[in-house]
């Protein structure tokens, strides 16, 4: 049987090499000599091109993406409540405190959490507009996104940021059958960043079969080329 330890990276040592394209091929392949896959935490990865130079090194092994957002009984919830239904419109606002970009990243990356709750509820999205309000000597920014589902619905997306405001999430998703307005109090998430690296550990065993993998793969990737996109338009 082959090795079965992993590699976590949180490091943001390995985003600057890669960034700065003097990307360490020879250490992160020697860690994969010894290793079978990395665990990689989130917000580590901040860029498509990364992204897809991380998947050329590790060919052949286990690469896991942190994404514990899709583990909290909220998505839950919003999952059951979404499946089968015909989106007319939608909208997702955040907000939090400050948040220093040059330590998170661009807001469409620091907040990709929600973008992946929007690609995983209504499939693939298309970038229509975007826009990004700042207010440095404020600690303040706003950024609004405007996407499209396949099917031509609008999707809009908000980031908000500053002094007290405090953490949280408003929603409003309106569907031909009725509308939801925010998630009910649906209990308290318990031990899901466990839940996550057993996620990694059932990729490491073999319990995800090819299918499941390519289509996380495709989640990903999506999500990181719309994060791009919109930082484009912003900038």
């Amino acid at each position: 049987m082959g090795k079965t330890f992993c590699t976590e990276v949180f490091m943001p040592t390995l985003y600057e090499q890669i960034r700065g394209e003097q990307i360490g091929y020879s250490i992160v392949r020697e860690w994969l000599m010894i290793n079978c896959g990395i665990f990689i935490r989130w917000n580590t990865v901040q860029a498509l091109k990364i992204m897809k130079i991380l998947l050329v090194i590790i060919e052949g092994k286990v690469l896991h993406e942190e994404h514990v957002e899709l583990l909290m009984e909220e998505f839950t919830f919003l999952k059951k409540e979404v499946m089968g239904k015909d989106l007319l419109k939608g909208s997702l606002l955040f907000t939090a405190g400050p948040l220093a970009e040059e330590r998170f990243g661009f807001p469409a990356f620091s907040g990709i959490s929600r973008l992946t709750w929007l690609v995983s509820l209504f499939g693939e999205l298309s970038l229509v507009s975007a826009t990004l309000e700042e207010r440095k000597e404020d600690q303040y920014m706003k950024m609004t996104v405007c996407l499209e589902t396949e099917n031509k619905r609008p999707l809009t997306w908000i980031e908000e940021r500053g002094p007290g405001l405090k953490r949280n999430r408003h929603l409003s998703f309106h569907f031909k059958s009725g509308s939801l307005e925010n998630i009910p109090n649906v209990g308290i998430n318990k031990n899901i960043f466990l839940k996550d690296q057993n996620i990694f550990v059932q990729k490491l065993l073999g319990k995800y079969s090819e299918k499941e993998l390519a289509a996380e793969k495709k989640r990903i990737l999506h999500c990181l080329w719309l994060a791009e996109e919109i930082q484009k338009c912003c900038r």
